[in-house]
């Protein structure tokens, strides 16, 4: 704090006030945990909200995303400066991503334990390319973060850059 300080022209005290706001700050943005059990991986609980969330997501059916999450969900995409808290303001968020006429396919894995999706856009020529990582955290039955990563990190997750047309052939 001290070092900071000097930096920028201030007292320690000065600084080490702002990190009690900022940590106070952050700690206030995460979604609750409602003392409810994240469902184990696999789980029919887990398979039913994931289920319901692809089905949404693809059919950019914005109201039933949005009953999915919980009143405090948090929609974060690290590699930008963006965060979406609460239920309204993710749901205004997808009702612009879906507002456009883009639709996305959604391909499942898994990250950190957690459910994620490849999300691919469709286009007209029937490839779908892929646009990024999404990953879902689960608070009892209901959704309670989103977190997107850029496209970069499609391979690590064996998951490829883009999609053929007559891949959902067999969906």
């Amino acid at each position: 704090a001290q070092d900071v300080a000097e930096m920028l022209d201030s007292t320690t005290e000065a600084v080490e006030e702002l990190l009690r706001l900022a940590r106070s700050d952050f700690l206030s943005r995460q979604p609750s945990r409602d003392n409810r059990e994240t469902p184990p991986p696999g789980s029919h609980l887990e398979n039913a909200i994931v289920s319901k969330f692809v089905s949404a997501y693809e059919a950019a059916d914005v109201e039933s995303l949005t009953a999915l999450f919980t009143e405090d969900v948090v929609l974060s995409m690290p590699s930008l400066p963006f965060e979406a808290a609460g239920r309204a303001a993710v749901a205004r968020f997808c009702t612009a991503l879906f507002g456009s006429g883009r639709r996305y396919d959604l391909v499942p894995t898994r990250a950190n334990g957690q459910p994620a999706f490849g999300v691919y856009a469709r286009a007209s020529s029937g490839v779908r390319h892929g646009t990024g990582l999404v990953v879902v955290s689960l608070n009892g039955d209901s959704i309670c973060a989103i977190t997107r990563f850029d496209r970069f990190v499609l391979p690590r997750f064996g998951l490829p850059r883009s999609l053929p047309p007559d891949w959902n052939a067999g969906k």
